[in-house]
């Protein structure tokens, strides 16, 4: 009897312990259920502002054609992925399909220490760096691919030991271009060689090093003597030293304003001496001014006023001098075509993009907002190398070879300030500048 009490009371028990499990497996996929719907709920409010946000990108006309493509990509993959999700809801049922969810959801936290929420994250932080690298490679700009040999040819680059001088050397030397680096610090020049050499196996014999500070007329004149003397011809001449953002009103040693000088004068000078020169180029030869689309903020090249102190300022002072880059090269080809008939010369000026260089002199902004910004402004900003390509494209490209008074942007003509396109503001601008340096106005 006392046997049959026991295996009753037992049998009890394991019905009252199975009907507990029941009722916690219950009580455990009601709540699931309860979860899943809530999460579902979130997930529709979500697609709704996530297919809103695609809306309003598709619609930006701001945005290049190749980066709305990539979106519209993008969420067609994701339409399918949600179209797949939706059907296998549909053949299970929702308490299955719920049910299948959470029984995955918890073995996934359980045994991997994973949630599907990282997939989330995952994919939209994929989708974030695959827009971010398209918007980079926009920001790039055009490339010169252009297979050219310049074998034999003579360059001189000035500012050629940093920045864009540094990679318009390496470009043209791996041409076979003998290029004189034209370095107001000869040390660094040297260095720049040495780097070149060491880093692209660029030809040191064809990278000579010589001084020449454009904030002094008489270096420049000393640099184009040594010049003369070693070189019968000159077949490129890029214009691309320069500075911005000089901090305060400073005069050189000639009288003039720095940033005017270094920019502008002092290029304009070199290059007048320079022409000889560059008449003697077989295939003609060719004049980049290195300007910038900051010269479109620029209101006057007046000298009287570029020279003033109280009109001086940081940004518009730089603007004055890029814009006196441009309107040089339209009044130079002027002069050629109409005083040298048959001449082969041309020049040209560029915009080589928002670029990353040493040009900023200003020390604050060098000391520390450069280096708070230092992400930021590798994202927005070229690359010397990237800076380089169109310069490059003017020297050596054979799709513009005749062209002359021009300006360039991204390899392409561009659109530049009112006072470049009146001939008659780059003739006067022409004859002061000749007075300011001391040549003489018959000279061209």
């Amino acid at each position: 009897m006392r046997l049959i009490s026991i295996s009753i009371i037992s049998t009890l028990s394991r019905v009252r312990s199975i009907h507990s499990e029941n009722l916690s497996a219950e009580t455990t996929y009601e709540a699931n259920n309860i979860q899943h719907n809530n999460r579902q709920a979130q997930e529709e409010t979500d697609r709704h502002h996530q297919q809103e946000q695609i809306r309003q990108l598709l619609q930006d006309k701001s945005l290049p054609e190749h980066i709305r493509s990539l979106i519209g990509s993008l969420t067609r993959q994701l339409s399918t992925r949600e179209a797949e999700v939706e059907a296998l809801r549909r053949v299970l049922g929702d308490r299955r399909y719920a049910f299948l969810v959470s029984r995955g959801t918890d073995l996934m936290e359980e045994e991997a220490g994973w949630h599907p929420d990282m997939l989330y994250l995952t994919c939209v932080g994929l989708v974030i760096f695959i827009v971010l690298y398209a918007l980079r490679q926009w920001i790039k700009g055009a490339q010169f691919r252009e297979k050219v040999s310049a074998r034999g040819a003579v360059a001189i680059v000035t500012g050629a030991n940093s920045g864009i001088g540094k990679q318009l050397v390496r470009e043209l030397n791996l041409r076979h271009v003998k290029v004189y680096m034209a370095c107001r610090s000869v040390s660094h020049g040297q260095a720049t060689v040495r780097e070149l050499f060491s880093r692209y196996g660029c030809d040191m014999t064809r990278m000579i090093v010589r001084h020449c500070d454009l904030t002094d007329f008489s270096s420049i004149r000393e640099f184009v003597e040594e010049f003369n003397r070693d070189e019968n011809k000159l077949d490129i001449l890029i214009n691309n030293a320069g500075v911005m953002f000089y901090p305060r009103f400073t005069k050189t040693t000639d009288g003039h304003e720095l940033t005017w000088q270094t920019n502008f004068l002092g290029h304009f000078l070199l290059t007048e001496l320079l022409l000889p020169k560059l008449e003697r180029s077989e295939e003609g030869g060719r004049i980049v001014n290195v300007s910038s689309r900051a010269h479109l903020w620029a209101d006057s090249v007046d000298p009287e006023l570029v020279e003033a102190p109280g009109r001086f300022g940081i940004m518009v002072t730089y603007a004055r001098s890029k814009l006196a880059n441009v309107m040089h090269a339209v009044a130079l080809t002027k002069r050629i075509r109409t005083n040298h008939s048959g001449s082969k010369v041309s020049a040209n000026a560029c915009h080589p993009g928002s670029v990353n260089t040493e040009l900023i002199r200003n020390d604050f902004f060098r000391k520390y907002i450069k280096k708070v910004l230092a992400p930021l402004i590798w994202f927005i900003l070229k690359t010397d190398q990237d800076g380089a390509q169109t310069p490059l494209f003017l020297a050596l490209s054979k799709q513009i070879a005749g062209v002359s008074g021009k300006y360039y942007s991204d390899c392409k003509e561009e659109k530049v300030h009112a006072l470049a396109e009146d001939e008659f503001a780059c003739e006067i601008l022409y004859n002061n500048s000749l007075e300011q340096c001391g040549l003489d106005q018959s000279a061209i």
